[in-house]
């Protein structure tokens, strides 16, 4: 009699390591020293709040609260990409594109990432990339490729920019707003570290998706997703790749409902950008009347809100009937909400955080270490104190507003670059943003590309292994020359 098979145990869900780590979070709020208050303010660095049971099992609620302008947009976006779908244009379109590029397909990934790191790096695109995870896991699936790839395009190519931020006034210029009177910036020096960050994180990246793609297509699917994933992602995706593309066309119809997909996210694109900052004002009187705020102020809501104008649109030019309008973006809708649901949770650690003061206390106690260390540790110990520190803060300009007034002083008073201090800051913060299950947007992505956290966690350590080594070479030799 033939031995029976153990079943192989599964690895947890997103939202299970999400709530082992807020319950961990708040366990080890009792651990620490209690904090002590003046006059109803803390003194900065004495000590935590212990979190309450009822503190702990409401933070994944209060995480609705926190991010909900995110899940409004998310909700909306499943809407809009249910009546794309609808008229069959984006499949379509990623046929003839497919068809075209026979033989060439590798060619689409280091031209998609170097264009999300460029909204990586402007203005900190993550949350926005999660509508691209669907979109370019029905490409990569019909080029040959698999789920993975797609995820590491998006989640790699963007990270790469905000780990690189140049201008990105989410990062970089939370920190240096954040920064007290007194201690100054050059902001050339700030951009041109972020240039060397931002290309040399982008071309690890390329690399190393590249690489896995090639295996990929050699060995005709996927390498690296469990059985169950790859079983998910034929569901989902792999139900046109047998299709005859040489008599695949695109209608008017389809045609003028891809220029208005594309119309949809460049504008959004443009909205995001803080044009103000960089002395630019042509939006400032013309472009409001629509959402209410002029591009270049936007935000989720007036995202939201532009894609639930240009659904109505793409419907009308579909010729969909109002009952077909109103079924289908509420089906797509209903397709987001496990996404809106992981996002949601993870933000429940940051409330966690914020309501024990654990944060502030871990930013104070950092900064004591910091000052007794010479120059050559100082940059590679700030950077991994700040990794530890992003995992449980992922906002960038939630870390930065609580960090730089702290550490930028700190390096200032020790005689060292305030720049490449601030630039360690936002560097740990991006790359641990490549992989946190306390990020939203990439557990929601992740969920959308039908990928577990777990795997893309194994597959990613590498290439994130890799990534901190060459940040914290260049950051430390920048140190030490300015």
């Amino acid at each position: 009699m033939e031995k029976q098979k153990k079943k192989k145990k599964g690895f947890l869900t997103a939202f299970s390591i999400i709530f082992i780590l807020i319950f961990a979070l708040g366990l080890l709020s009792h651990f620490l020293p209690k904090a002590e208050f003046v006059d109803g303010e803390i003194v900065n660095g004495s000590g935590v709040v212990g979190a309450s049971l009822s503190q702990i099992l409401l933070s994944p609620i209060l995480g609705f609260e926190n991010a909900i302008d995110v899940c409004i947009f998310v909700l909306i976006l499943g809407g809009f990409l249910a009546i794309v779908n609808r008229t069959e244009a984006l499949e379509t379109g990623i046929k003839v594109l497919v068809k075209k590029l026979k033989g060439r397909e590798l060619v689409l990934i280091p031209i998609l990432m170097f264009l999300f790191s460029i909204g990586g790096t402007t203005y900190g695109m993550l949350e926005e990339t999660v509508g691209f995870y669907a979109l370019l896991s029905a490409t990569m699936v019909m080029a040959g490729m698999d789920t993975l790839v797609a995820s590491a395009i998006v989640l790699l190519g963007a990270g790469s920019g905000v780990l690189g931020s140049t201008i990105n006034p989410f990062a970089v210029g939370a920190a240096v707003s954040a920064l007290p009177e007194g201690v100054d910036v050059n902001q050339g020096l700030i951009i041109g570290l972020g240039l060397v960050l931002w290309i040399t994180t982008y071309l690890i990246s390329t690399f190393f998706v590249m690489h896995y793609a090639r295996k990929v297509i050699k060995k005709k699917g996927s390498t690296f997703l469990s059985l169950r994933e790859r079983k998910n992602m034929e569901a989902e995706y792999g139900g046109h790749t047998s299709v005859n593309l040489d008599k695949v066309t695109l209608s008017k119809k389809q045609k003028i409902t891809l220029v208005l997909f594309a119309l949809t996210f460049i504008v959004m694109i443009v909205g995001f950008i803080p044009w103000g900052e960089f002395g630019i004002n042509i939006f400032d009187k013309t472009t409001g009347w629509l959402t209410g705020s002029p591009l270049g102020s936007w935000y989720f809501y007036e995202a939201a809100l532009w894609f639930l104008i240009m659904s109505v649109l793409i419907g009308f030019v579909g010729r969909t009937g109002e009952k077909q309008f109103v079924d289908t973006f509420i089906d797509g809708a209903d397709d987001m909400v496990g996404v809106i649901l992981i996002i949601a949770i993870a933000r429940g650690a940051s409330v966690l955080m914020q309501g024990t003061y654990l944060d502030n206390f871990i930013i104070y106690n950092a900064a004591e270490a910091l000052r007794n260390v010479p120059i050559i540790v100082f940059t590679p110990f700030n950077y991994l104190i700040h990794v530890v520190l992003s995992i449980l803060v992922p906002s960038s300009s939630g870390l930065m507003t609580l960090s730089a007034p702290i550490v930028g002083p700190l390096a200032d008073q020790l005689g060292y670059s305030v720049e490449t201090t601030v630039m360690t800051l936002v560097a740990s913060n991006g790359l641990v943003n490549l992989i946190t299950p306390t990020c939203g947007a990439i557990m929601g992505g992740l969920a959308l590309a039908k990928v577990e956290y777990s795997t893309w966690a194994r597959w990613a350590a590498k290439v994130v292994l890799t990534i901190a080594i060459v940040n914290i070479v260049i950051l430390t030799v920048a140190m030490m020359i300015l």
